[in-house]
């Protein structure tokens, strides 16, 4: 228990800065404050927490998980396309969402789609499919939080506990500490990891016996030296990953951190170093899942290694509950926990398990951000705030906050699959899908309601489909073909249309919806587009 026991101390230095050390005296404004923090994060601030609300249990725990399955071409599938396509569309778009934040004064991307469409119960659509499309996304933090929990503690703290932990000290720095908090909690965090990645890597790394012998020994087995190319992913399958990082502008998280900035110049800094902090934060992390495969003198390791074998040989003779339990048993989400469980002392281990923590709590902001939207996007917009005052619209928004984690630790106890393969089957598929939304709505002029209409439910349309052929397809097999050419592929990490991600063709088909409706309706009014083009 005593590396557990670090990981408790470190929450509890969380919920100090999250509720108390960084507080302020409230203006006139209590609902501004709560959810933007009144507009004035500085530099630092801003680009850590940023960074920190990308990077959760997703780029900890799944990337490792995934490059223990897949192998290093994990970071070319996600930290290289994202590490060019991220900064870019905070340069290109955060800027201007910034900018017309600071202008029109909306705090949510609803708000903005809602003012520049002249459109009222669409906004609430696309409310319900965004909020929708980022429960997902917290689920993850949970199952993160449990996952970590029970890793560190060898067992002696139930995932569930583990979870339930988790999420009742993000929902309590939530709560009270608004958008102030979260954002000074991600700077910890982000620092912590950064720090603790480093150190995991070389500890390991020398516990191993140097890292030069373990991918020796990886290339001079058949069975690992794959691991180290990128044989196990197709060139179209590794040309769908680029579509993936168009989701992180379009996470109602990311777009309310971009009008938190106090000076449109703090996006300077933050484009010219988030590359870097990626590097800091992936590299670590997926080559440490890749080496995992060496460490068979691990007894949790090696029985995954053999449950991976028993799948792969015996696929076509297993019952589906027979192939899901091995799945389970071969996933490598804790991969990253149990190097460190072996080669690290018990106090470093603590230390560095706080530091995956760190990572796996960055679900705050995706809650703070459902908690925005809802109090703005719903309570405020059907008169709640008329008739009730701007404290109860806060309080509207912190009853949300206890509920969306109440939600997402359910759906976590009774669905827990992959992480990596959550993340991008449904939340970063679905938000890249409504890219065409924020690109219509910040430069198409001709961009019309209707035609983020069709978007968004064919957004909503296709995710449910995916899921829905995946819950009732569970083995690998293709279901549907033309003249010899695969259209629709059941496989083991989910599904393939025409051998691509299905976010391909749902961002194309979205934007072809976006411009061809939009053609073909009418325009919003003048006035309101020359509130947001100047000729």
């Amino acid at each position: 228990m005593i590396p557990a026991l670090f990981v408790f101390i470190y929450l509890a230095i969380v919920i100090y800065i999250g509720v108390f050390a960084f507080r302020r005296k409230i203006g006139e404004h209590p609902a501004e404050d709560y959810f933007l923090a009144n507009r004035s994060l500085g530099q630092v601030v801003f680009l850590l927490s940023l960074f920190g609300t990308n990077m959760t249990a997703f780029a900890i725990l799944g990337s490792s998980g995934h490059a223990f399955t897949n192998g290093i071409v994990t970071y070319g599938l996600m930290a290289s396309s994202s590490a060019l396509i991220v900064p870019l569309s905070l340069f290109l778009i955060g800027t201007r969402v910034w900018a017309l934040g600071k202008r029109h004064g909306f705090i949510t991307p609803v708000q903005m789609f809602r003012d520049r469409w002249d459109c009222g119960h669409i906004g609430s659509v696309i409310f319900v499919v965004q909020a929708a499309l980022l429960i997902p996304y917290i689920i993850i933090g949970v199952m993160g939080g449990g996952t970590t929990l029970f890793a560190i503690s060898g067992g002696r703290v139930p995932f569930w506990l583990g979870g339930a932990v988790v999420a009742m000290v993000v929902m309590i720095y939530v709560f009270f500490g608004g958008m102030r908090g979260t954002a000074w909690v991600n700077t910890f965090q982000t620092t912590l990891f950064l720090l603790f990645g480093a150190i995991a890597l070389i500890v390991i790394g020398v516990g191993m016996g140097g890292f030069d012998n373990a991918i020796e020994g990886m290339l001079s087995s058949q069975s690992t030296s794959a691991l180290l190319t990128r044989e196990r992913i197709s060139p179209l399958f590794f040309f769908s990953y680029t579509f993936i990082p168009l989701s992180s502008i379009n996470f109602p998280h990311i777009i309310i951190f971009c009008l938190t900035a106090r000076r449109i110049q703090h996006f300077k800094r933050t484009v010219i170093l988030y590359p870097f902090c990626m590097l800091a934060i992936w590299l670590p992390a997926v080559f440490l899942g890749v080496i995992a495969n060496r460490a068979t003198n691990v007894p949790a390791i090696q029985t995954k290694l053999e449950s991976r074998q028993t799948l792969t040989m015996q696929a076509a003779t297993l019952t589906p509950e027979q192939r899901s339990e091995l799945r389970a048993k071969a996933a490598g989400d804790d991969v990253l926990l149990r190097l460190l469980e072996s080669y690290a002392p018990l106090w470093l281990a603590g230390l560095l398990g706080a530091g995956i923590m760190a990572a796996v709590m960055a679900s705050d902001s995706q809650i703070l951000a459902l908690s925005t939207m809802f109090s703005e996007d719903i309570f405020t917009y059907y008169e709640g705030k008329e008739k009730f005052g701007e404290m109860a619209q806060v309080i509207t928004g912190r009853i949300f906050v206890i509920v969306l984690t109440l939600i997402a630790y359910a759906i976590a106890l009774e669905f827990p699959q992959p992480i990596f393969d959550l993340a991008v089957q449904y939340a970063f598929s679905g938000y890249s899908a409504l890219m065409p939304l924020l690109v219509g709505a910040l430069f198409w002029r001709r961009s019309t309601k209707w035609g983020a209409l069709a978007s968004t439910l064919w957004t909503a349309a296709s995710v449910i489909a995916v899921a829905l052929f995946q819950t009732f397809v569970t083995t690998p097999k293709v279901v549907w073909s033309i003249a010899g050419v695969t259209v629709l592929e059941r496989t083991p990490g989910g599904t393939a249309v025409f051998g691509l991600l299905p976010v391909v063709p749902m961002v194309i088909v979205s934007a072809l919806l976006m411009i061809v409706v939009s053609l073909l309706t009418k325009k919003p009014s003048e006035n309101t587009i020359n509130r947001y083009f100047f000729r």
